[in-house]
């Protein structure tokens, strides 16, 4: 009973009374946190969680940390993003005090504009630079009302943010782009720590780094969970310094004789800063280009996180009047986008620019998982056109922004948490970063690996799994539609990429239910209408004897089923001639 008393005394118990019980000493509860998944497990991109206070006799206040989509896969035609499924959170939105923004990049932040409503636009609380990102994009969305933004302070040196029952300190981290924070979490079950996408860079280029001192002193109470980055978990070592990253961007300067094209991701913004450096050191001037990109830049120059000398910014028209070797052309396509710059480039259909011999092009980025062959695909057409290209596997021309093995390590070690939860990554990233915690002490049972739509549930003395889930599944974003576009939509879309569409238009004479002339006949992406001319010949044919038939058997106007029909028996006849299966559409045209 003592220990009771103390657990009670202690606040990690707390008593409630039964709702038309007695007054008194009620029933004793455990305090208890609730840590929603909804996005960023077992993939890369999309990250939102959230925190929910359940020490009350009632479910209490929620913050929810990031709002981040993610691209499409390939097997996705026709999506724009993918956005976390915030069903729950929708139900709830009264409870919802705040949102936290670790950083400017749209796996954090991209999904604000379509899911802010959804949330009851709760106040959103972030760096300036991640606010003038999250402003910026929004003016994409004219509809949508002004978002309510407070502004973490700049140097993030301890500071704290009441939101609800919860406490929040932001600290400075490294990432790649400046303005990234990690956070230092006050709730009713003790300290929980949140890493933000983050790497220790002890020489960062043009910004300060990151403070291990600070997150030694946050978390010298008692850090009862880390949520820590696992996005580089698998790579040994520290992460490269952008030090390093800019001594062989230098070398590359000096050795280039021709125009050089640098192409990045338009988020970073380190690196850009960097080309900037550079180019002012050897007499070029910049040509910025890409939409993204250049939205980006524009942010950063009015927030003062980018330093570029008056007159170095030309247009890509004014560059075709300098000598190549004056010229530096920052744009996107690193990862060999449809539309992006770089590609345009090589595919020769760009407006202003073309690969001339004596160029240098610099893939400053890592290839995402998926992008592999495109991307080399890009660099052999560069090559072919005379180009010297220059990438990530030769030299250290870029550096991830999130924590190797040893930072992850470094950071485990300075807050030494109870619990461990291993966020942001494709599952054996999330498993690596685990078997990190567990190498340095961490108990096995207090570390999870929670998946998409998990809750967790995290007590002073425990940490588990709750039997209830939530609906974290893909919601797709198809140019303004969002969320209606499902599985039967993009099966639909596979088929017609894969074996196209094949239609037949029948006009039916409704009294002898009989088709009058000749099937009219449309095919794309299936054969090659004027070399399949037998083909089709039977296949109108076909059509007329299916339609004579089911009419006749069915002694009914019923021309819904005379297509299902059509539809059938064709499909069955085109694979069995072809091994192909198209999507099959008739029309049927009752006169």
């Amino acid at each position: 009973m003592a220990e009771l008393a103390d657990a009670v005394a202690s606040g990690a118990i707390g008593r409630i009374s039964l709702p038309g019980s007695n007054p008194g000493p009620g029933i004793l509860l455990k305090k208890m946190l609730r840590i929603g998944f909804l996005g960023g497990q077992e993939e890369v991109g999309r990250n939102m969680i959230f925190l929910e206070d359940f020490s009350q006799k009632k479910p209490g206040d929620i913050l929810v940390i990031d709002c981040g989509l993610r691209f499409p896969e390939d097997d996705m035609p026709g999506i724009d993003y993918i956005i976390p499924n915030v069903e729950y959170l929708e139900k709830n939105k009264e409870r919802i005090r705040g949102l936290i923004v670790t950083h400017g990049h749209y796996d954090h932040l991209g999904a604000i504009p379509y899911l802010i409503e959804k949330l009851g636009r709760p106040p959103i609380y972030t760096a300036p630079l991640s606010a003038g990102i999250i402003k910026k994009r929004q003016q994409e969305f004219p509809e949508t009302s002004p978002l309510e933004i407070e502004i973490f302070y700049k140097n993030y040196r301890g500071q704290r943010t009441k939101i609800g029952v919860f406490e929040v300190t932001p600290f400075h981290v490294n990432h790649n782009i400046p303005d990234s924070v990690g956070l230092a979490i006050s709730t009713p079950v003790g300290t929980i720590f949140h890493s933000g996408d983050f790497k220790f860079d002890f020489h960062p280029v043009g910004e300060r780094r990151s403070d291990p001192a600070l997150i030694t002193k946050l978390a010298s109470k008692r850090v009862q969970l880390l949520l820590a980055d696992s996005t580089g978990a698998e790579r040994p070592g520290f992460s490269v310094s952008e030090k390093i990253i800019f001594q062989n961007l230098e070398q590359i300067f000096e050795k280039a004789k021709g125009r050089i094209i640098a192409a990045t991701f338009a988020s970073l913004i380190a690196r850009i800063q960097q080309l900037i450096w550079l180019a002012q050191k050897f007499g070029r001037y910049v040509v910025i280009d890409g939409f993204s990109m250049k939205t980006n830049v524009e942010v950063c120059r009015e927030l003062g996180y980018l330093k570029i000398k008056k007159g170095l910014l030309i247009s890509p028209k004014e560059s075709l009047k300098m000598p190549s070797n004056k010229v530096l052309i920052i744009c996107t396509g690193s990862q060999a986008e449809d539309q992006a710059v770089l590609q345009r480039i090589a595919n020769k259909e760009h407006k202003f620019f073309k690969i001339e011999p004596q160029d240098t092009v610099i893939f400053s980025s890592s290839v995402i998982p998926g992008n592999e062959r495109a991307v080399q695909n890009l660099k052999d057409s560069l090559c072919r056109q005379g180009a010297k290209v220059y990438h990530y596997q030769m030299m250290d021309i870029h550096a991830s922004g999130h924590a190797c093995q040893e930072d992850l390590k470094l950071m485990i070690s300075l807050i030494k948490p109870k619990f461990f939860i291993p966020i942001h990554g494709q599952y054996s990233m999330l498993q690596a970063n685990a078997d990190l915690a567990l190498e340095l002490g961490i108990p096995k049972e207090n570390i999870l690996i929670p998946l998409n739509g998990d809750l967790v549930e995290l007590g002073r003395d425990f940490l588990k799994i709750s039997k209830e889930k939530l609906e974290a599944s893909y919601v797709m974003v198809d140019g303004l539609g969002v969320g209606d576009v499902g599985e039967v939509v993009l099966r639909d879309r596979e088929m017609l990429a894969k074996d196209g569409i094949f239609v037949i238009i029948a006009v039916i004479d409704s009294r002898l239910g009989r088709v009058k002339g000749s099937p009219d006949i449309i095919s794309r992406g299936f054969v090659y209408l004027r070399e399949s001319k037998e083909l089709l010949a039977e296949v109108r044919k076909l059509t007329k004897e299916i339609v004579a038939r089911t009419a006749s058997r069915e002694r009914t106007k019923n021309w819904t089923y005379v297509k299902a029909n059509l539809r059938d028996k064709i499909g069955e006849f085109l694979y069995q001639k072809t091994k192909r299966r198209p999507m099959v559409l008739p029309v049927v045209i009752e006169v």
